[in-house]
């Protein structure tokens, strides 16, 4: 199973940017999808998960700003960054649980896209 992030990029404060995440392979379903960022210096922190039913939780810090959704057939998910700040800076990683065809459960993770809020 492969993760495949895109979406990231440079912009301004206050603009968005949308990242998507697609995962490839021996895939018979994905429950949990989530994305993650680390920010120089700092660990690696949840940003926004969503499970197959599309339960969403965000970190306190872009509730209300950004938005994770996911397509079950295209074993896709999104995540909408509106209103964008410095602090978002950061690279973005894809995160998925996935029961492979053999039925058993995995964790995996995207490669990872940098987001960079500059003016």
């Amino acid at each position: 199973v492969q993760l495949q992030a895109s979406g990231g990029g440079l912009v301004q404060p206050g603009g968005s940017l949308r990242l998507s995440c697609v995962a490839s392979g021996s895939i018979f379903r994905i429950n949990d999808m989530g994305w993650y960022r680390q920010a120089p210096g700092k660990q690696r922190e949840l940003v926004a998960r969503i499970t197959y039913g599309s339960i969403t939780n965000y970190a306190d810090s872009v509730k209300g700003r950004f938005t994770i959704s996911r397509d079950n057939a295209k074993n896709t998910a999104y995540l909408q960054m509106n209103s964008l700040k410095l602090e978002d800076t950061a690279v973005y990683y894809c995160n998925a649980v996935v029961v492979g065809v053999n039925l058993r459960q995995s964790n995996y993770w995207g490669q990872g896209t940098q987001v960079t809020v500059s003016s």
